[in-house]
């Protein structure tokens, strides 16, 4: 099968396209998929350069991986005999490493059945920035009805989806993104939008229950005196070089206002209610380009460029 490989660490042009063995369903609770679509992430790039965090997972002089990729849309040719929620024939959509690939193999708990309304493109949008967005604001966050939120990188992958969420849960959102994407993204549910690039928010004087910094941009402190008495900053992409841990152990033990980070927990649960919720047409993905799995060189230089409008997506079959 084909696969979009990288054999050392470095900038996008490490990315080829080469054959490689399929994967076999070997654990009973997985199924083999046959790939339609799958996004690019942060997270790909971030462990295609090597940043020293992702080498502690992935070999520290070379790839142990070679094949990234953690969303898949997609058809199941074949099911484990544990295998309970699906049958072959079925479009799914979800979580999996290497799905920059013609074929992947995940476990059960990791998909759920595609949302009837949306494309291949679209259903392989929504698995990692979604879920992230989602237990970000839900989980960490305990967002609450009446909230006053902001999202940070409001045009960004997870931004876009937490806009969204946000306004689902009833929480009055002010989204911050550069000028030509100011109302695309009202459009997605913000109540205010902020152009960075002419006015920062913390020199507004406008009190927040929770920040939540979708694009690891900015810090604990410089957000601290934006939070209500006791509300939450929450900043992702921890591999960032420029973030620095210490302000998450300062922040989660000092004072009321907290700091707080999180990973991303993938399951079926949370993909079965973002399916519910887009098919609902409470929340729908936004995809700036399609690029082909040939062209991942160029796919790597737009996500790593950081200007990303809403999501990047592959089009793999």
């Amino acid at each position: 099968m084909r696969a979009a490989i990288y054999n050392t660490f470095g900038p996008p042009e490490v990315m080829e396209i080469k054959d490689v063995e399929q994967p076999s369903i070997v654990d009973h609770d997985r199924v083999l998929i046959r790939v339609h679509s799958a996004s690019v992430n942060t997270l790909d790039y971030l462990y295609r350069k090597g940043y020293l965090p992702t080498r502690m997972d992935n070999g520290l002089k070379k790839p142990k991986n070679s094949v990234l990729g953690i969303d898949v849309a997609g058809t199941i040719e074949e099911v484990g005999n544990k295998v309970k929620k699906f049958k072959v024939g079925d479009q799914v959509f979800g979580s999996c490493f290497g799905s920059h690939s013609d074929y992947v193999s995940p476990r059960e708990k990791f998909l759920s059945h595609m949302p009837k309304n949306l494309t291949f493109e679209e259903a392989a949008a929504i698995p990692c920035a979604a879920q992230t967005a989602l237990q970000a604001l839900r989980d960490v966050a305990k967002i609450k009805q009446g909230q006053k939120v902001l999202i940070y990188g409001a045009s960004g992958g997870v931004g876009h989806f937490a806009v969204q969420l946000a306004n689902y849960f009833g929480a009055e959102v002010t989204a911050v993104c550069s000028t030509s994407n100011l109302e695309w993204v009202k459009k997605l549910g913000a109540h205010y939008v902020i152009d960075y690039t002419k006015e920062d928010f913390k020199d507004n004087r406008n009190k927040y229950d929770i920040i939540l910094d979708a694009v690891g941009k900015r810090t604990f402190f410089s957000c601290k005196n934006s939070l209500t008495e006791r509300g939450v900053y929450i900043t992702e992409h921890l591999f960032y070089p420029k973030y620095h841990p210490f302000q998450i152990m300062i922040g989660s033990v000092i004072g009321r206002k907290k700091a707080k980070t999180h990973f991303t927990n993938p399951n079926d649960k949370d993909l079965d209610f973002l399916r519910g919720l887009v098919e609902e047409g409470k929340l729908r993905p936004v995809i700036e380009k399609c690029f082909s799995l040939e062209q991942i060189v160029e796919a790597h230089r737009h996500i790593e460029s950081g200007r990303t409008k809403g999501k990047i997506v592959l089009k793999i079959k």
